[in-house]
């Protein structure tokens, strides 16, 4: 599956529309739509902010792997806020 597929099904899987998960990205639904279907790309921030939102992994929003389980998180320091 493609990034885009995950990201989709993880949204409907969800009961979400893309008003919503575009609303978690501080986007417009024009802009999270054409995410959707491939016609633009996500920014690092906002993959990390989607599998944060749906308590996954970027490698699964990303398709390196079928485990929806994110891993193990590492402690943030102060200052590491890229989200």
């Amino acid at each position: 599956m493609t990034i885009y597929q995950n990201i989709r099904d993880l949204r409907e899987d969800h009961d979400l529309t893309q008003q919503q998960v575009a609303d978690v990205l501080h986007t417009s639904r024009t802009s999270y739509g054409a995410y959707e279907n491939g016609i633009s790309q996500f920014s690092p921030a906002q993959l990390i902010r989607l599998a944060e939102f749906y308590q996954t992994s970027v490698d699964y929003l990303l398709g390196l792997t079928d485990q929806k389980t994110p891993y193990p998180r590492k402690k943030r320091q102060r200052g590491d806020d890229c989200v």
